[in-house]
């Protein structure tokens, strides 16, 4: 277990030396001479605007449009922190920018919309759009976040993702997955309850039964989520089950629990009634809903996961959104869909099996290896780019969500490497 704390006071001097901010804008080209002025600007620059303008496709060449990503929040469900505004959520969204550009080589813009209005938020995003490559929707609440991802996708012809959502779900997604290969269960088996029903429990829940899963249950702060309840959204609906039933009821012989909710929403109690080898993810962050110590007591043959870093089984996003993006972004792709997904879990899933680089078990303190500890990739992994790009694209390709041709998976992960090495 690796043990890492900062004090409010080193966190506030990191943001503020020696620039304030995490991010910063680079030229990529020279500007030296009277010719670079003449290159970069007028009467240079009239060629490729004139180039674009025939052609909008020739913005990918001739701009920074193919590898710049838009990190978008109205700040209405920050992290742990709730509704803090568009402005305060602002070291959150450099952050993942830094988060991007360090993982996947990526350049991002952080943008903070100051609107809980879903036609607003719609209205300039899709305004602004041309400048990007691909728009990374983070920390807005549900279920307003449902609808603006769903217009923003239909209307916009680059990828956009809703983070919160779909990094969790591809995440847990292959972490469930090693935790079947472990305890020798099916995927298909599997039953599944999910503690929470917002944005990230209802991705998650989608892309679950995507894969196969039959059985899942979803609970609010309300109880089992169930037809007789009058109060549920359309998204609730999706999950609803036919009759009634209790906390207890739906955690008898249960195979997996998932927590997406806060602190407390169940219990060990509820643990003690799951099936022999039980897979707990108790992902509410920072404080889980059960700590890992507690579980283990409980039931020592529990496999677990949370969303902290100083636990093993890191849920971390960051395993996900760069390169999901890096991959849909480099075959052009026009949207993020569930078969891309999918692949990005199959592909963090098949690479937590491999043998593990000396690097990571040196930067960890331990010899990390896969099993009930190590079922999901860590997130400085060196391969991850490129496995999971490479999957993410090839899938793009054969979903047709990618129109390029003659896609050479072997000469991308090649790409892909270089990249690192920049």
């Amino acid at each position: 277990m690796l043990k890492t704390s900062v004090t409010d006071q080193e966190a506030l001097d990191y943001h503020q030396f020696p620039k304030p901010g995490k991010i910063s804008v680079e030229a990529t080209k020279t500007m030296e001479t009277q010719k670079d002025l003449s290159l970069a600007y007028t009467p240079g620059v009239a060629v490729p605007c004139l180039s674009i303008e025939k052609n909008p496709e020739d913005a990918y060449k001739y701009t920074a449009k193919s590898n710049l990503v838009a990190v978008i929040s109205n700040g209405t469900a920050v992290l742990g922190l709730g509704n803090i505004g568009a402005l305060a959520s602002k070291p959150v969204m450099e952050g993942k920018g830094v988060l991007f550009k360090n993982f996947s080589g990526l350049d991002c813009f952080d943008i903070e919309l100051d609107t809980e209005s879903v036609d607003r938020f719609c209205s300039v995003v899709t305004a602004m759009a041309p400048t990007f490559g691909g728009i990374n929707l983070e920390d807005i609440k549900a279920p307003e976040c449902f609808e603006i991802e769903r217009r923003l996708i239909e209307e916009l012809d680059i990828p956009v993702m809703h983070d919160d959502q779909h990094g969790t779900a591809v995440i847990s997604a292959a972490g469930i997955i090693n935790a079947c290969e472990v305890t020798h269960r099916r995927i298909e088996d599997l039953k599944i309850v999910i503690i929470g029903a917002g944005a990230a429990a209802i991705s998650c829940a989608r892309l679950y039964r995507h894969m196969g899963v039959k059985t899942i249950y979803m609970l609010d702060s309300k109880g089992v989520i169930h037809n007789g309840r009058s109060d549920l959204n359309d998204f609730k609906r999706e999950f609803s089950i036919h009759d009634y039933m209790t906390h207890s009821e739906v955690f008898q012989n249960a195979d997996v629990a998932v927590g997406l909710s806060r602190p407390g929403t169940f219990t060990v109690e509820d643990i003690k009634l799951m099936e022999n080898d039980p897979i707990v993810f108790t992902l509410a962050n920072p404080t889980p809903e059960i700590f890992p110590d507690d579980v283990k007591e409980a039931r020592p043959d529990a496999i677990i996961a949370t969303g902290r870093s100083d636990f093993d089984n890191q849920v971390n996003n960051v395993l996900g959104f760069p390169f999901i993006f890096r991959g849909a972004m480099d075959v052009r792709a026009k949207k993020i869909n569930i078969e891309m997904k999918v692949a990005a879990a199959k592909a963090l899933a098949m690479l937590a099996r491999k043998e593990v680089p000396e690097y990571l078990n040196e930067l960890y303190g331990k010899k990390i290896k896969f099993g009930k500890e190590y079922l999901i990739p860590k997130p400085f992994d060196k391969r991850l780019i490129v496995e999971i790009s490479s999957a993410v694209a090839q899938a793009a390709v054969d979903s047709g969500s990618s129109t390029q041709v003659d896609f050479d998976i072997k000469a991308y992960k090649k790409e892909l490497q270089s990249i690192l090495k920049e």
